[in-house]
């Protein structure tokens, strides 16, 4: 983790935090590993919250609710796994073999799920301050970038578009793969019968979210 650690300008005490930052259950479970980084991300999260707050508040003279908004949308998974995966941090994942599928992919929701904890490392082994740089070195750039919109709920946001535009939406399951324990969902969503975006997902919401944000990503065009 040398290279992430220069990227990150850091220097840690406790190497084990990072290691179980970096662990999903699956993984602890297989190595009879004691912790995995659940409990990390978990105070990552709140850390990642106040941070971004903060800056919104000092930086920003948006509304309270306003600001509520641009905050939800810049830590939320997809924003998440944006920057995890700007940084690298997907080598440094350990999971267990059901987690990776055979193209050597993780999971979204780990890889988002990875920043946080990795955050929460850094504020227990070097504290807040080293934690609130190393968030405002990584977000910020996103955040004063008028070009970058990250959703929370794509979905929620081609509603809105298509309600604008008085057009019909609809999504359809077209394939479901797997058995019961490990489905996959293909996913199409068709404005006024026209389809504008396929997603695939574990399950039937990711696959709607998928394929929502593909139509959005078309109609921006």
């Amino acid at each position: 983790m040398d290279e992430l650690f220069k990227r990150l300008k850091i220097k840690p005490k406790d190497l084990s935090l990072y290691e179980t930052a970096f662990s999903h259950s699956s993984y602890a479970n297989e190595h009879k590993v004691k912790s995995d980084y659940e409990r990390l991300e978990f105070l990552g999260d709140a850390v990642l919250d106040l941070v971004v707050a903060d800056y919104l508040y000092k930086h920003h003279k948006e509304s309270e609710g306003e600001m509520t908004k641009v905050r939800a949308s810049f830590v939320c998974e997809n924003a998440n796994f944006e920057y995890a995966t700007s940084l690298g941090l997907q080598k440094y994942i350990k999971v267990g073999h059901g987690e990776q599928s055979a193209t050597g992919n993780f999971k979204k929701t780990i890889v988002a799920d990875i920043f946080e904890a990795l955050l929460g490392a850094i504020y227990i082994d070097l504290g807040y301050a080293v934690a609130r740089k190393v968030v405002l070195e990584t977000i910020v750039p996103y955040l004063e970038n008028p070009n970058v919109v990250f959703f929370s709920d794509y979905k929620s946001a081609l509603q809105e578009y298509v309600q604008t535009e008085q057009k019909n939406l609809i999504y359809t399951i077209i394939k479901e793969e797997g058995p019961a324990h490990d489905k996959t969902f293909t996913c199409e969503v068709a404005i006024d019968g026209i389809v504008y975006g396929t997603g695939v997902g574990p399950s039937k919401k990711e696959a709607e979210q998928e394929s929502a944000r593909q139509a959005l990503t078309k109609l921006a065009r």
